[in-house]
């Protein structure tokens, strides 16, 4: 029998300021009307999305006959010796399944990027045992759609019949469901089309490739089930609006940020997952909460938080967690999920869209329209494999070296501000960059989230645009060796990164948001040097030289 999820809210103060919060969401009814899946909770303005957003309520229910589903093709597929799954997908269609594959050891090849070398080790695998998950609820997301058409080519040229090789999950009626059946893919599931990306984690979008990849998926319904038996009831011992309440009552007083660690959970990469759920949900109207993903619960911004931000365990309490959330991952998911959902009720936000996040896809398609990904800028300055592309009023006009350039750059931040770190990289061969993350945060006393590019797009990217106007952003693009030709289409993969990059920088600086570009001109030498560059500021020198 599957347990359920506890909240523990570890600080006295937080927890009384979340009292009211509590009596008034129960005193309401709205856990209830939640769960039963009421689309006026949060104002009229909201309704007409909110009611085709409300089926992940019941996919502890309605996701009951997918793993027998999944558990017959994976035997079909194992029978012709087909067991390496590779996935293609963003946001929700990819942050599910690689935390749920990795929580339970089973190996999954995920494909969220758009860096030719990372595809290119992809289809550098064994293509003869290789099953392609395509994995897209518009039918038409640009970086999938490029991997699809470059497995098939690949494929085809290995002399295998590319349609065997194909499983694809959409929403009905897609345009990638219509391709799939014009050409006879291997399968194609279709999800509910009344559940965002971001709350798809018990879908055919989350379950399908975990699946197919060999892990316990029945268990995750069976988590969510006993939790929702604790999040649907009018309580205050409900854990989903105890964990709302609190993350409200946290915002009331100016803690905007929620910075998580793994405290022995046994959940791998839980953090990335409930980042892109609340920065996309509640990032907007000027608002919202923002996570901070940090490498422990001894990492900078978890043990210095400030008076800016929340610390979340995931797992037993820290000593360092204002808030502990516990629970096997099935229930994890519906916990935060409402919790959520409940959070954007009380910071009077819809939960449900993302205004912001179409503007930087529009800005890379005018840029690829225009050629090769657009216009090649000189840098500012050069220093060593590094190239320094600055937008903005904020650079000092006497900076000649990284280092200085990045002293302007965070002085440039609004008090309580945040720096974000975007690495246009290879996440698997360029990993090394991750180490930005907590040098930045040890010297700048900022709260800095790292996310690897074009990804974060489809999650933290709506925050950017639309959640708390105090964010400098700095991203980091690097040289290709190699580029890839995506077929039938007249770019590259390398051409669609650089649009990517650059298209999400003009949005950001159209918003008057301080935006940084260093370019590595040599991907593993331009990041020692820009390691070496940032150990240079010394601890907390770039803030205290702007106070």
């Amino acid at each position: 029998m599957a347990n359920g999820t506890s909240v523990e809210i570890c600080d006295e103060a937080l927890a009384a300021d979340a009292g009211g919060q509590v009596e008034s969401l129960v005193a309401e009814g709205v856990p209830g009307k939640l769960a039963a899946a009421d689309p006026t909770l949060w104002g009229p303005d909201a309704e007409s999305e909110a009611s085709i957003r409300l089926a992940w309520t019941t996919l502890h229910e309605t996701s009951r006959s997918l793993p027998a589903e999944i558990d017959a093709l994976r035997a079909e597929l194992h029978a012709e010796g087909l067991d390496r799954i590779v996935l293609t997908g963003m946001g929700g269609s990819s942050l599910a399944p690689e935390v749920i594959t990795a929580t339970d050891g089973v190996a999954l090849t995920v494909l969220d990027t758009t860096d030719p070398g990372q595809v290119a080790d992809a289809l550098e695998g064994e293509l003869s045992r290789t099953v392609l998950v395509v994995s897209s609820k518009s039918g038409s997301t640009v970086e999938t759609d490029s991997h699809r058409r470059i497995f098939e080519r690949a494929f085809a040229q290995d002399g295998i019949d590319p349609a065997t090789r194909m499983v694809v999950v959409t929403d009905p009626g897609s345009p990638l469901q219509r391709t799939a059946e014009e050409a006879g893919y291997r399968k194609v599931f279709t999800a509910d089309p009344h559940v965002g990306g971001r709350y798809s984690a018990l879908t055919a979008f989350g379950l399908v490739p975990a699946g197919l990849a060999g892990a316990d998926i029945a268990s995750l319904l069976d988590d969510a089930a006993a939790a929702h038996e604790q999040v649907r009831v009018d309580s205050p011992e409900n854990p989903a609006v105890r964990l709302a309440a609190a993350l409200a009552a946290a915002h009331t007083h100016g803690a905007e940020k929620a910075v998580f660690a793994d405290t022995g959970s046994g959940i791998s990469g839980f953090g990335d997952w409930v980042e892109q759920l609340i920065a996309e949900s509640t990032g907007k109207n000027g608002t919202g909460v923002l996570s901070v993903v940090v490498e422990s619960a001894d990492s900078p911004g978890f043990t210095d938080r400030g008076d800016d931000a929340t610390t979340v365990a995931v797992g037993p309490p820290h000593g360092s967690a204002q808030i502990a959330t516990s629970g096997g991952l099935g229930g994890l998911f519906l916990l935060w999920e409402h919790a959520t959902a409940l959070l954007g009720r009380v910071l009077g936000i819809n939960p449900f869209d993302q205004p912001d996040v179409e503007a930087a896809k529009k800005a890379a398609r005018t840029l690829l329209d225009g050629g090769a990904g657009g216009p090649v800028a000189s840098p500012t300055l050069v220093d060593g494999s590094v190239e320094v592309h600055a937008q903005g009023a904020w650079l000092s006009p006497g900076a000649g070296t990284i280092s200085e350039v990045l002293r302007a750059f965070v002085a440039a931040m609004p008090d309580h501000g945040y720096l974000s770190v975007q690495a246009y990289l290879d996440r698997l061969d360029d990993a090394s960059a991750a180490v930005l993350r907590p040098e930045l945060a040890r010297r700048t006393g900022a709260q800095t989230t790292f996310g690897w590019g074009p990804r974060f797009l489809h999650s933290t990217g709506q925050y950017h645009k639309g959640g708390h106007h105090n964010g400098v952003y700095l991203q980091i693009t690097g040289a290709s060796e190699t580029d890839l030709d995506v077929p039938e289409r007249p770019y590259s993969l390398g051409e669609l990164q650089r649009a990517q990059a650059l298209g999400d920088g003009q949005v950001l600086a159209q918003q008057h948001r301080p935006v940084l570009r260093l370019h590595l001109t040599d991907r593993a030498a331009g990041l020692v040097e820009l390691v070496q560059a940032v150990q240079r500021l010394g601890h907390h020198e770039a803030r205290e030289d702007s106070a």
